[in-house]
Parts: structure tokens; C-alpha cells; sequence
């Protein structure tokens, strides 16, 4: 498996650096995103550094299975009403950490559509250690 020493998620993968992770296996780590867009806002990476889900070698579909776990344990302890999933390829498609990662995005009624997702959502970032403990609960 190989790893990127510079990398913020390799070392997030080795524990250097803490997160809030809801989901684990032996191909993925799940955490909430540290700048959510909504709450339970949470990033899917591989465990083998790969830059993008364009990039050899092919990364996605190894971390589809948590991908799928993950989305269905946000809906389900967040009871969100819906998801969004994203993953930016390339800095033209506004990629900024160069490790594979998939966003999945709860989404509740009271903020529906596309228009009112994209950006940080200060209210989600300051409840980052109550989400983390309502959906690992």
C-alpha cells in the first residue's frame, strides 16, 4: 500500500493527525470534514495514497462498498433527508487535498437544492464533536 508522507489524509490514515472518524475498513477511512458544508458533512478516502479518482491506480471503486456504508449510517443516525456525494478531480474541478476523496453530504429540508450547499456552514463546523458522537453512538 503505498503512502504520501506529505500528505495530510496519509498521515490522517496513521493517526499523525486526530480526526472524527465514523467508518472504518481495510480499503477506506471515513471522517467528518473539518469545514462542513452541512452537518455530518464527511470525507470517504482510501487507505493507498492515490490523487484522484482519475489517476492510476484506479481507487473508486475499491472504496464504493464504503462509500455506500458510510452514505446509509449519515441517513440513517443524522436522519437526513437526502445526500449529496462529490468528488473534484484535478485543480481545474477545484480539487485542494491530492488524495482521492469522496464528500458526502447530508442534506435536510430546510436547505434543499444545490444553490444552498455549496460553502463552509459555520453552525455544522462548531458541532463537529456532537455529530461525531451521534452517529458513532
Amino acid at each position: 500500500m503505498t503512502s504520501d508522507p506529505s500528505c495530510i489524509f496519509c498521515k490522517i490514515i496513521v493517526g499523525d493527525i486526530p480526526s472524527r472518524q465514523v467508518y472504518a475498513d481495510d480499503k477506506a477511512v471515513a471522517f467528518l470534514d473539518v469545514g462542513p458544508w452541512s452537518r455530518g458533512h464527511t470525507l470517504v478516502i482510501p487507505r493507498e495514497h492515490v490523487a484522484d479518482l482519475v489517476t492510476d491506480p484506479p481507487q473508486l471503486s475499491a472504496i464504493g462498498p464504503a462509500i455506500d456504508a458510510t452514505a446509509r449510517l449519515l441517513v440513517d443516525k443524522l436522519h437526513a433527508d437526502g445526500l449529496n456525494l462529490l468528488s473534484s478531480a484535478k485543480p481545474v474541478a477545484g480539487q485542494e487535498v491530492f488524495h482521492l476523496h469522496v464528500h458526502l453530504i447530508p442534506r435536510y429540508a430546510d436547505k434543499p437544492g444545490l444553490r444552498n450547499l455549496i460553502g463552509p456552514d459555520p453552525k455544522a463546523a462548531a458541532d463537529l464533536d456532537a455529530v461525531h458522537a451521534e452517529i458513532t453512538a
